[in-house]
């Protein structure tokens, strides 16, 4: 279930954001969390809500990268197709992760209230179409879905896909009622003021220079203070830098650009009309109306960075295509972000040394794996909560630096080009099909029109058929004698 990213100009005001606080002294906590992103105010908030203190540390600021810039879909699932997801480890520990991704998503619905985030613009409801014709798969999946893994869902005909998303690039569909999006940005920063009223302490510009894991007490370096703590939680991306550079390598950094359209105004209804976030199969497209008239868009990946108004009129070429009836649209903001995907596919969270945590590789897995990580990683340290086991399976495994890099690009063009010949040759046999449905009922038609004429009437048996008189030549029938 891929995750992407959010409009700066739907987020919270930087206005309405407390003043940023340095660790200018030294400190003793009982949790240290690196990172101030979903999956470590998560962490920081169940923990203070606990009863621990604890102590945030971000190098740079609140949201600054792909936790403050998401789409803020919320569904159950992973990156890893569940039928991967069985074969790696058995459909019973399947089932265990999966109902872990429902908690997280619940956890975040149990958040994102107007009462304790105003303006958070929760909606319900996120489609996943296909872009070829999959109608046994769809049974499949629905019943895999709805009997094993006990989730609400809903099977999409083609005709009612076309209601909602009027284009033919897309046939079947499964709709998740349960899932919903938020206002991503506006979320992130309302669990960093929760955190703050419950305890917990944000340090922002304070980067982690040194850690030392060793001990009872583990100690961690910035530039300008000591922190001891009893536990630390590694809730980084990418960025985790030089002291944690054997964790940071374990991710493949991903870019993804997004926009957000000019109003549309009433012409987007000519378009798309369905209200929750559109994600396809391939993972290409990623769009949900915004304020009312405007297409928020995600891009497709790539694993190198650029600035991000290179991508705008890759996004106007990509909307442009998929609903020609809106023409090519202006885009009022263009913004970027890197995620940290990891080789296997899932999320890395656990214990990766006494009193060492890890809850990280959050790329294309959504907000409520973030949210589940935290819960996880706080109740296993204050109440010994034993599930994060359940990821044991999926170990720290080495992304392939450049060389990962530029595999991961190619691999990326090429299953981007192989899905678009599979839609266009999808939609090539329903055009096919259409045609021959046509042509039958036509000739239907044209046989149940002959078969309604009256019958020519037949002389009665061994009476010779009447012959048609000759024709006359006016000439000799006016010539002739009498």
């Amino acid at each position: 279930m891929s995750e992407t990213f959010t409009s700066a100009t739907n987020g919270a005001d930087a206005a309405g954001m407390p003043a940023r606080s340095r660790l200018s002294f030294d400190l003793d906590v009982d949790i240290c969390v690196v990172g101030a992103g979903l999956a470590g105010l998560t962490v920081a908030l169940e923990a203070a809500r606990l009863g621990a203190s604890v102590a945030v540390l971000e190098g740079r600021h609140i949201g600054w990268n792909a936790s403050g810039h998401q789409l803020g879909t919320v569904m159950p699932g992973y990156s890893l197709p569940i039928g991967e997801l069985i074969a790696r480890i058995g459909l019973d520990d399947a089932r265990e992760l999966w109902s872990l991704s429902k908690e997280g998503a619940e956890y975040v619905r149990a958040n994102a209230t107007e009462e304790q985030i105003p303006g958070i613009a929760l909606s319900e409801g996120a489609l996943e179409v296909s872009n070829v014709e999959a109608g046994d798969a769809l049974i499949s999946r629905l019943q895999m879905l709805g009997g094993d893994f006990d989730t609400e869902v809903e099977g999409w005909q083609v005709d009612r896909v076309r209601a909602e998303l009027k284009t033919d690039h897309y046939f079947h569909g499964v709709y998740y009622p349960r899932a919903f999006q938020l206002d991503g940005r506006k979320y992130l920063h309302g669990l960093a003021e929760m955190a703050r009223r419950a305890g917990a302490r944000i340090f922002e510009d304070t980067p982690v220079v040194s850690i030392d894991p060793s001990g009872i007490r583990k100690r961690i370096v910035t530039p300008s203070a000591r922190l001891r703590a009893s536990h630390i939680v590694l809730a980084g991306n990418v960025h985790l830098g030089a002291p944690l550079r054997r964790l940071s390598e374990t991710l493949l950094p991903v870019w993804r650009y997004a926009a957000v359209t000019e109003p549309l105004g009433g012409r987007l209804a000519d378009a798309v009309t369905f209200r929750g976030s559109v994600s396809d199969s391939d993972g290409i497209d990623h769009f949900r109306i915004v304020e009312g008239d405007r297409l928020m868009w995600a891009s497709p990946e790539t694993t190198w960075a650029a600035r991000p108004e290179r991508f705008a009129p890759a996004i106007q070429r990509r909307i442009q295509t998929i609903f020609p009836q809106l023409g090519k649209v202006g885009m009022s903001e263009v913004w970027g972000g890197v995620v940290g995907e990891t080789v296997h596919g899932m999320p890395q969270i656990g214990q990766l040394r006494k009193g060492l945590w890890v809850a990280s590789g959050f790329g294309r897995q959504g907000l409520n794996t973030t949210a589940m990580a935290g819960l996880l990683v706080a109740r296993s340290i204050l109440w010994g909560d034993e599930r994060w086991r359940l990821f044991s399976p999926f170990e720290l495994v080495w992304a392939g630096g450049a060389t990962g890099r530029a595999a991961g690009y190619a691999i990326g063009l090429w299953g981007r080009g192989s899905a678009a010949a599979a839609g266009a040759l999808a939609r090539y046999r329903e055009r096919a099909r259409l045609k021959e449905q046509l042509r039958e009922a036509r000739l239907a038609e044209a046989n149940r029109q002959a078969g309604t004429r009256p019958p020519r009437p037949r002389p009665p048996p061994g009476r010779p058929r009447p012959q048609p008189p000759p024709a006359a030549n006016a000439a000799d029938a006016e010539g002739s004698p009498p």
